[in-house]
């Protein structure tokens, strides 16, 4: 009789399990959105495609084709080109403008080998920079866009005039409020559910975290981030760069970094704290440090107007 009632009750309790997945599924899981649907929204262009490593890297190449030191910008994780739209709407005025989508985001997808190092971003943007004929340019970065700037500029000083960190990656953050995102894909289990449901509130959540001010994310921009995280692939991509081994062996060569550098960063930067800026302060030979009050971890999006400010007046010095 209690074998019986034992089975009884395992059988609801699986059958409640069974409904509870169902329910999350139906409710959370977001199946990959298609490329022809995702190049339609942001594929348009001024964007174009080309082939990098067995990659079709999405890019957008603007502005001015005369000038022989174009602007290079590199966006940070979970992100896209899309992020200095504000910025290169002016710079492309006078500048030639050039961004992509970082392999595991945006429209460009995975590294076919799956290997996010920091290295293997370095020679990504070395073959990039030869594809598209570019010799010597001014680099900036976000975030890890920043990390590989300052890696890439160490690597090959030969290619940077000046560099733009704009709340870059290197040192230890310190994180004092990290994006819940970054948070699910370091736990296991959690992290491989993650690739296949993906709430979008835990998307939104996420871009709020990197804002100090919320009220200027529009449902225009967390959608971008949203659909983006969407294409095939790049949940995947998302959870295997966070699992990446830091190698902090670098930290001891910035000092022989000798292109002017811009050191812009958020003061409410909660990922990547405002420490980071004054360690790169101290440790660069040839910098200038621009601390915007009111802006978070993104202020090329967040504070478009006076982030830019800054940027141009260290272009034309």
């Amino acid at each position: 009789m209690k074998r019986i009632k034992m089975k009884k009750i395992i059988k609801v309790l699986l059958s409640s399990v069974f409904g509870l997945i169902v329910i999350v599924c139906l409710l959370f899981g977001y199946c990959d959105k298609s490329m022809d649907v995702l190049k339609a929204r942001y594929g348009q262009e001024p964007s174009a495609f080309i082939k990098i490593n067995g990659m079709n890297v999405h890019y957008r190449d603007e502005g001015n084709p005369h000038d022989s030191i174009p602007i290079v910008m590199l966006h940070g994780t979970g992100s896209s080109l899309h992020t200095f739209n504000d910025w290169a709407a002016t710079l492309k005025m006078d500048n030639r403008v050039v961004r992509m989508d970082l392999p595991a985001y945006g429209l460009t997808g995975p590294f076919p080998d799956r290997n996010y190092s920091i290295d293997h971003y370095v020679s990504f943007i070395e073959d990039f920079l030869s594809a598209k004929g570019i010799n010597r340019c001014i680099l900036g970065g976000n975030s890890l866009g920043g990390q590989i700037a300052w890696r890439f500029a160490l690597k090959r000083s030969d290619m940077v005039e000046k560099l733009i960190l704009i709340d870059a990656a290197g040192y230890p953050k310190n994180s004092t409020n990290e994006p819940i995102a970054f948070k699910i894909a370091r736990i296991p289990v959690l992290n491989k559910i993650m690739t296949f449901i993906t709430p979008r509130f835990v998307v939104k959540s996420s871009v709020q975290n990197v804002y100090a001010d919320k009220s200027k994310i529009s449902e225009a921009l967390f959608q971008r981030y949203f659909d983006l995280t969407l294409r095939s692939g790049n949940r995947q991509a998302f959870v295997e760069r966070l699992k990446v081994t830091y190698d902090s062996s670098y930290l001891k060569q910035i000092n022989h970094i000798q292109q002017p550098t811009l050191i812009l960063w958020g003061k409410k930067d909660s990922l990547i704290t405002i420490e980071s800026a004054y360690r790169f302060h101290r440790d660069l030979p040839n910098d200038t440090l621009v601390i915007l009050k009111n802006s978070g971890h993104v202020p090329m999006e967040e504070s478009p107007v006076e982030s830019l400010k800054a940027v141009l007046s260290f272009i034309e010095d």
